[in-house]
C-alpha cells in the first residue's frame, strides 16, 4: 500500500507542478498567439473625432473597410415577417443612415439626407424625429413610393425601362459629394456639395428631438476648382475634402480655417473630364469617389490611372514624395479608372497596405504600400507601378469573361477581400455602355439584368502575395455595398433572386451561402446604398424609397 500512496503523490505533485507551469506559460502562448494574429487582423484604428457609434461615416470609418466586429445574423434562412423588418418611405436617395453619438439620455439618432431634405430618425423606433426642407418639396408620402413602385412593376417590360429612364435622375443624389456625409463626436453631421460643405445640428443642443438647423456653411475659394466628391476626417479632427479635378483641402471643424494642395497629374483633368461629359458619362470624373485617411496623416485618393497618397501633417497638406507622399499609376485600358475607394488594408505592425479596383475591362483587385517600399521588393508582373504590392484578375470563374467592373469598393475584413460583379446579365442592344447603371439599379431585380459573382481575395502577410481565396457565381449584388461581419465570420449583400430582393450572407472563408433572408419587392433594393450591421447586429441600409432594418429572428 505505501508504495501506491507514494506513487498517488507523487503523481499529485507532478500534476500540480504541470498545473502551475500551464499557469505560467498559458499567458506567453497566448501573447505568442496574439502575435501571430496581429499580423492579420490588427483592429482598424478608431477615428477619435468621428462619432463613437458604427456607422459615423461612409464606408463604416476612416479606413473605409466597410467591416465591423459586431456579429450580424445567422439564424436560419426564412422569408422575414413582419416583425423582422422595419421601413420608413422617407424617400428616395437617402443613401447613408449615419449613427450619432449617444445623448444624455443614452439614445442616438441615425441622419440622413437626399437631394430634398436631412431628415433625424430615432434610432429605436425609426420614426423621423425632424426634416429639414433643402428645396421647399413637401414630405415624400406612402402614396409617392406606391407610385414609383407601381411604374417599376409594370408588366410591360419596355414600359419598366421607360418608366426607369424617366425617373432615375430623381433617385440619387444630384451632387456626388452629398452621398458621402459623417457625423463627428459632437453630433454634428457633415454634408457635401458641389462647392463646399455645410453642418447641421440639433437646434436645442442635446435635445435629439429637436428640428435640425444648418450650424455653418464652407465654399471652396475660386482658387480651388472642381466639385466635392468624397469627405472623411484626418485623426486630428480636420475635415478633409476631395475635388473631381484633383484639388485637396483640409478644413477645420468650425470652418474658420482651410489649407489646400493639387494632386499631381491633375492638369489631365479637366481634359478627361470634358470628354466623359461628352460621352454621357456624367459621373466618371477624374476623381470619383471618396476617400481614405490614416491614423498617420495619410491621405489616399483614387484619381483616373491614379493611386495617390497625400499626407497632412496638422498644419500642411502635402504632395511631395520627401514628405512621404506618392502617385503610382495602375492599369487602365478604358481610360475610366476605377469605380472603388480606396480601402486600408493593414494596420499595426503588419503589412499596411491600399486596395481598389483597377480600370481594365476586366478588374483587378490591386493593392499598394502604404508607405516605403520594401527594400528590394519586385512588383507582379503586370503592375505599371512599383509601388503595386499584389494583383489579381477578377472573372468570377469564368475565364472568358470579356468585362467586368464593380462600382462598389472593396471590402476588407483582416486581409480578407471581397468584391462583386455589378456587369448586368444582358442589356438591350441598343442602349449605350453608359447606359449600364440604369440596369443594376432601377432594374436590378429583373432576372435579364441582375449579375452574379463575388470573388474574395487574401493577403498572406508572411509571403507578401495576393491570393484567390473563393468564387461564389451564384449570389448577386446589383448595386450594393456589401459589408463584412468579423463577429460572424460573413459578408453580407443584398441581391435579387427571380424578382425580388433578399439578404445575402457568405461565409468569409469559403464563400459559402450560409444564409439567406427573403425581403421582398422593389421598396427592398439597396439603389448603390451601403448596408452595415448596427451594435445590436441588426442589417441597415437606405432603401429604394427610404431606410430598412432587418432584424431575422
Amino acid at each position: 500500500m505505501p508504495a501506491p500512496e507514494c506513487r498517488a503523490a507523487a503523481g499529485g505533485s507532478m500534476t500540480r507542478f504541470a498545473a502551475r507551469a500551464v499557469i505560467l506559460i498559458f499567458p506567453l502562448l497566448v501573447a505568442s498567439r496574439a502575435r501571430a494574429d496581429e499580423l492579420i487582423t490588427v483592429a482598424t484604428p478608431k477615428n477619435p473625432f468621428l462619432a463613437p457609434s458604427v456607422y459615423p461615416i461612409g464606408h463604416t470609418n476612416s479606413a473605409q473597410n466597410d467591416s465591423t466586429n459586431v456579429a450580424g445574423p445567422i439564424v436560419p434562412s426564412h422569408a422575414l415577417g413582419a416583425g423582422e423588418i422595419e421601413t420608413n418611405l422617407i424617400g428616395p436617395g437617402h443613401l447613408g443612415i449615419i449613427a450619432s453619438p449617444e445623448y444624455s439620455d443614452g439614445q442616438r439618432v441615425l441622419w440622413t439626407n437626399n437631394q430634398h431634405d436631412i431628415v433625424k430618425l430615432d434610432e429605436k423606433t425609426l420614426q423621423p424625429l425632424a426634416r429639414l426642407a433643402l428645396d421647399g418639396s413637401a414630405p415624400f408620402t406612402e402614396a409617392d413610393g406606391d407610385a414609383i413602385v407601381g411604374k417599376l412593376g409594370s408588366w410591360f417590360s419596355w414600359l419598366r425601362i421607360y418608366h426607369a429612364v424617366r425617373m432615375i435622375r430623381g433617385m440619387l443624389p444630384t451632387d456626388l459629394a452629398s452621398a458621402y456625409t459623417m457625423v463627428d463626436r459632437d453630433g454634428v453631421y457633415y454634408v457635401g456639395n458641389a462647392r463646399g460643405m455645410s453642418a447641421y445640428g440639433d437646434a436645442r443642443p442635446g435635445d435629439r428631438t429637436a428640428p435640425i438647423m444648418q450650424l455653418r456653411g464652407f465654399r471652396l475659394p475660386d482658387s480651388v476648382p472642381g466639385t466635392v466628391v468624397g469627405i472623411n476626417m484626418s485623426f486630428d479632427g480636420h475635415i478633409v475634402l476631395a475635388t473631381d479635378l484633383g484639388w485637396m483641402v483640409a478644413l477645420s471643424r468650425d470652418f474658420s480655417t482651410y489649407k489646400t494642395v493639387q494632386l499631381p497629374h491633375s492638369d489631365e483633368a479637366p481634359a478627361f473630364n470634358a470628354r466623359m461629359k461628352k460621352e454621357g458619362r456624367v459621373s466618371y470624373n477624374w476623381i470619383r469617389n471618396s476617400i481614405a485617411v490614416d491614423e498617420q496623416g495619410g491621405i489616399y485618393v483614387a484619381a483616373n490611372g491614379w493611386m495617390e497618397k497625400l499626407v497632412w501633417d496638422g498644419v500642411n497638406l502635402y504632395a511631395d514624395p520627401a514628405r512621404g507622399a506618392w502617385a503610382a499609376a495602375y492599369p487602365n485600358s478604358t481610360d475610366r479608372g476605377t469605380g472603388a475607394t480606396p480601402v486600408l488594408v493593414g494596420f499595426g505592425n503588419s503589412d499596411r497596405l491600399v486596395a481598389i479596383t483597377d480600370g481594365d475591362a476586366v478588374m483587378r483587385v490591386t493593392l499598394f504600400w502604404r508607405d516605403a517600399i520594401p527594400l528590394g521588393w519586385k512588383a507582379p508582373a503586370e503592375a505599371v507601378s512599383p509601388r503595386v504590392a499584389g494583383m489579381a484578375r477578377v472573372l468570377m470563374g469564368d475565364p472568358n469573361r470579356l468585362a467586368l467592373q464593380s462600382e462598389q469598393a472593396v471590402v476588407a475584413a483582416g486581409y480578407q477581400m471581397v468584391v462583386v460583379n455589378n456587369e448586368p446579365a444582358s442589356m438591350p442592344s441598343f442602349f449605350p455602355p453608359q447606359a449600364k447603371g440604369l440596369f443594376i439599379s432601377l432594374l436590378g431585380d429583373d432576372p435579364a439584368y441582375t449579375p452574379h459573382g463575388a470573388e474574395s481575395f487574401r493577403w498572406d502577410p508572411a509571403q507578401h502575395q495576393l491570393v484567390e481565396a473563393w468564387t461564389n457565381r451564384e449570389v448577386s449584388s446589383p448595386n450594393c455595398v456589401p459589408y463584412a461581419s468579423l463577429g460572424s465570420g460573413t459578408v453580407y449583400t443584398v441581391g435579387a433572386e427571380n424578382g425580388a430582393w433578399v439578404l445575402q450572407g457568405l461565409r468569409l472563408t469559403d464563400g459559402r451561402l450560409m444564409v439567406k433572408y427573403s425581403l421582398g419587392g422593389k421598396k427592398f433594393n439597396t439603389m448603390f446604398s451601403g448596408i452595415y450591421v448596427d451594435g445590436v447586429g441588426r442589417v441597415v441600409y437606405g432603401g429604394m424609397l427610404g431606410t430598412v432594418r432587418l432584424s431575422p429572428r
